[in-house]
């Protein structure tokens, strides 16, 4: 990715999603036969298979005629290719197939053309619903797929449908241009260490209950890093599939004099970074946060290092 993209990694498809084919079954049976099959394996991280000698990687996907009889009636209908053909993803463990790896979105979303982006995001987040709605939340009876992979349904016919959880994440900074210009960013708490490193993102959380994303940017900001934001501007969206969130980017500024005070149970570091040190972290060069640790970014696939870039670019509000 790079600061020219306009459009978060995760954000990006081709897909027509088809809604009204859903429960269409008689025109589900017949897609199925000549369908492009995901084969994604919800047990191993996610994973599905791209061409191992494809650069950029790129999709495998199957044909129904490569798949057991039973995978039909576990399909889940993503939506129809511009070449008219339905595409169709299953949970079920990877094939042994030659000529392929297997890779999981974290690893390979930034990479994969507009079009597979857009097919793994939507089968992953798919299928990470349906692994944790197997119950009714209202009654507690079991549910069942149905409308192709769009909703559940339990025996007395109540049915839910896929949700997603809103959360905030936001590129905080100074507003002042050029390479001295700074962003403040975070560390959390609950991430691994590895040592000579230490990873700092854009701070984030969950929109809350009768609450705005607006609203939710400035609380998140005061109660992490105790610092008060202005000029809250909406940069884009993602889907964040692990498991099931949608993650509103925003750019945001404040003062630097303004104390930073952390709340450690969400936050270990924090602290202002110019311009200047994050391109010089993104064109590999060490760039010492303290404690013999050296600043790692956020991976490629995140929403957070979009906002990154669009800051260390110059973008910062609607007239830039």
């Amino acid at each position: 990715m790079n600061g020219g993209e306009t459009c978060p990694p995760l954000a990006r498809s081709t897909l027509d999603r088809a809604a009204h084919r859903r429960t269409d079954t008689d025109w589900l049976v017949e897609a199925w036969l000549r369908a492009r099959v995901l084969v994604l394996d919800s047990g191993n991280e996610g994973q599905t298979l791209v061409r191992a000698d494809a650069s950029p990687p790129s999709l495998m996907l199957l044909g129904a005629d490569d798949l057991p009889p039973e995978a039909e009636s576990a399909a889940m209908f993503l939506g129809v290719e511009p070449d008219g053909v339905p595409v169709f993803a299953v949970d079920a463990a990877l094939p042994e197939l030659p000529g392929t790896r297997a890779v999981n979105l974290r690893e390979v979303g930034h990479l994969l053309a507009d079009r597979d982006a857009g097919i793994f995001t939507t089968a992953l987040a798919l299928t990470n619903w349906h692994i944790r709605h197997g119950y009714s939340s209202a009654t507690g009876a079991p549910t069942r797929m149905d409308e192709a992979g769009w909703s559940r349904v339990d025996r007395s016919g109540g049915r839910i449908w896929p949700r997603t959880d809103p959360a905030m994440i936001v590129l905080v900074h100074d507003g002042v241009a050029g390479p001295d210009g700074r962003c403040l960013l975070g560390n959390n708490a609950s991430w691994p260490g590895t040592p000579g490193e230490r990873r700092f993102s854009c701070l984030a959380g969950y929109v809350e209950p009768g609450e705005s994303a607006e609203a939710a940017v400035l609380r998140e900001v005061r109660e992490e890093v105790g610092v008060g934001v202005e000029r809250i501007v909406y940069a884009g969206s993602q889907a964040w599939p692990f498991p099931g969130s949608l993650m509103l980017g925003f750019l945001a500024t404040a003062d630097p004099e303004d104390p930073v005070r952390v709340d450690p149970t969400e936050i270990a570091y924090a602290r202002w970074f110019s311009r200047a040190e994050i391109g010089a972290a993104l064109a590999g060069r060490t760039v010492d946060v303290g404690g013999g640790a050296r600043l790692i970014l956020p991976p490629p696939s995140s929403i957070a290092l979009f906002l990154i870039h669009r800051w260390l670019d110059g973008w910062m509000d609607p007239v830039h």
